[in-house]
């Protein structure tokens, strides 16, 4: 209770110290990500909205992955993200049964091309590109980040272009959508080429892997990313970092995440700017 109470006070102090830096921002939304040939689902989902600083240029960017399961849930921006000098996509992808998760990879993977193709046209910096979501989304993070197949078709290598992943509480194994589609039950671990673990290597973009309370989070959500977090020290990843947010579950621990990726972006991005 006492670091529950702890990190609030933080969170507070936190807020407070941005407002300074806070600004405001321009929304551009409904924008296809992808080439749809026809296919009404592709045109209706695969679509993103852009909140980026007004009056800025050369500015970072945060893509975010929704949750849901890869079952459910809509693109959003997170209030917590916006105004904190950096742009934010939020990203729809098609979902689960009407299709396969293969496809939700491939949507975001689509998705991120865009992003590093195109946010230059709206005042932000390629090479400061960041990578989050929640849950299905921090999945999402993962997969796109670590397995190159995704983003080859677009010929793009996910260490060149992405600044930082940033998985909120994703799952490291194969995803149980994923499982479902093979005839496994939930509780039944998986680790394949659908699996971030499965694609452990030291050379990956820098991580931040945020979780909540390993008590209160969902079927052993803190345990896998601990592993996951565990196995890229040992294959020689230098920069891979874990946090476990104390009193919050799997649904609102991103209330305690937006913080600590803000405050790691800024620091990410004042590095890089330094080299």
């Amino acid at each position: 209770m006492k670091r529950l109470l702890w990190l609030l006070a933080v969170q507070l102090l936190f807020t407070t110290a941005l407002r300074a830096q806070d600004g405001a921002c321009r929304i551009v939304r409904d924008i296809a990500y992808r080439e749809a040939a026809g296919d009404g689902y592709i045109d209706s989902l695969c679509r993103l909205d852009l909140c980026c600083p007004t009056g800025g240029q050369g500015f970072p960017t945060v893509i975010w992955f929704h949750g849901g399961g890869l079952e459910g849930g809509r693109r959003e921006i997170p209030e917590a993200l916006c105004g904190k000098g950096f742009a934010v996509v939020g990203v729809e992808y098609r979902l689960v049964p009407r299709v396969k998760v293969a496809d939700c990879v491939a949507d975001a993977a689509a998705a991120a091309a865009w992003v590093v193709e195109h946010i230059a046209d709206y005042g932000g910096d390629p090479r400061l590109i960041f990578v989050a979501g929640h849950s299905a989304g921090g999945y999402l993070t993962s997969m796109i980040g670590l397995d190159k197949r995704w983003l080859a078709p677009y010929g793009i290598d996910p260490d060149e272009a992405f600044a930082a992943l940033i998985p909120y509480s994703g799952q490291a194994v194969t995803h149980f959508a994923r499982r479902r589609e093979l005839g496994l039950p939930d509780t039944q671990p998986l680790v394949d080429d659908m699996a971030p673990l499965y694609h452990v290597r030291p050379d990956a973009p820098p991580m931040l892997i945020l979780s909540g309370d390993r008590e209160l989070e969902m079927l052993g959500r803190y345990e896998e990313n601990a592993y996951f977090w565990r196995m890229m020290r040992i294959a020689g990843h230098p920069d891979v970092r874990i946090r476990e947010f104390d009193g919050f579950d799997h649904g609102n621990m991103p209330e305690a995440g937006h913080y600590v990726a803000v405050r790691y972006i800024r620091e990410r991005v004042k590095a890089l700017q330094g080299r």
